[in-house]
């Protein structure tokens, strides 16, 4: 008779050994550990901006008098307000859009535009050309201020928004036509031979055939750039030599209320609208960026 050395079976039918105590429990450590650390991560950046968000509902005595991790003895929601008029906040949140969505609109169109003739057109001289876009990541923005805050003076540009708008442009093509150059060589180039099979030019191929290939990338892009623009600090205040042309981040710097004074409630109330305005923007675009990537731009 013959002995069966099948390890016995669960009720789901599967054969699978149980494992050792000890190896489970240090499973079940690791897993503990990794918990808590993921636990650790989130306290460091959420509760910076629970306290932001308090702070901003304080008083100016309350801010003042008590402690600085006190809450708010009174509801001030009227800081929000005033912020908002008395501070100028809709002001500049409204000339750092007026500068920010041109220029982010002339990066991705004239760096998709750069980064596919660097990449799927053949012509003498493109991987110099590519070297000159790399170097130009490789300048600081310190070393330029000056020459261009010069040639805006005597273009008669001062004054205005355009010197943000090309500052921003120059500053952040370099970049973007370095990742759109390596994005596209991820796509298939039979897309392109098949189109100039059937007739099309390259302005075609470039419009109706490549920017859906790469519309994960763009987003991608766009996203970064708008980050670096939105955020910008040392070329808004160059520039900028009015309060009515004063961007979100210049705004921020000078925040004064009634008389001069600085009002610490409406300050951190614009501070919060600046930060989760764009926290809501990055939570809401970040979700479709890693959906597209991870799509994939041909399916077979």
């Amino acid at each position: 008779m013959a002995i069966d050395t099948l390890p016995k079976t669960t009720g789901t039918g599967r054969g699978r050994p149980k494992q050792p105590p000890l190896r489970a429990a240090r499973k079940a450590g690791g897993r503990l550990w990794l918990r808590l650390a993921v636990a650790l991560l989130l306290v460091i950046e959420v509760y910076p901006l629970i306290w932001m968000f308090l702070t901003s509902l304080k008083s100016n005595g309350d801010y003042l008098d008590n402690s600085t991790w006190s809450l708010p003895t009174t509801w001030e929601w009227g800081n929000y307000t005033e912020a908002w008029t008395t501070g100028n906040i809709g002001l500049y949140v409204k000339n750092s859009l007026l500068a920010v969505v041109p220029a982010l609109a002339l990066i991705l169109l004239l760096g998709t535009a750069a980064g596919f003739a660097l990449q799927i057109m053949v012509w003498k001289g493109r991987g110099l050309t590519l070297l000159v876009f790399l170097a130009g990541m490789m300048i600081p923005p310190q070393m330029i201020l000056l020459p261009l805050f010069t040639l805006y003076f005597q273009t008669g540009l001062s004054g205005t928004l355009w010197p943000l708008i090309l500052t921003y442009t120059g500053t952040g093509l370099p970049l973007t036509v370095f990742m759109m150059a390596t994005y596209y060589r991820t796509v298939p180039r039979e897309l392109l031979e098949a189109a100039t099979v059937a007739g099309a030019g390259i302005l075609r191929a470039f419009w109706t055939i490549s920017l859906p290939v790469v519309r994960n990338a763009l987003l991608t892009v766009g996203l970064v750039q708008f980050f670096f623009i939105w955020n910008d600090l040392l070329i808004a205040l160059t520039f900028t030599n009015s309060q009515d042309l004063r961007t979100i981040q210049v705004g921020l710097l000078n925040f004064t209320g009634d008389f001069g004074a600085t009002q610490y409630g409406p300050l951190f109330a614009a501070i919060c609208i600046n930060v989760f305005g764009t926290l809501l923007i990055y939570l809401f675009l970040n979700q479709k960026v890693m959906k597209g990537l991870t799509s994939g731009a041909v399916k077979g």
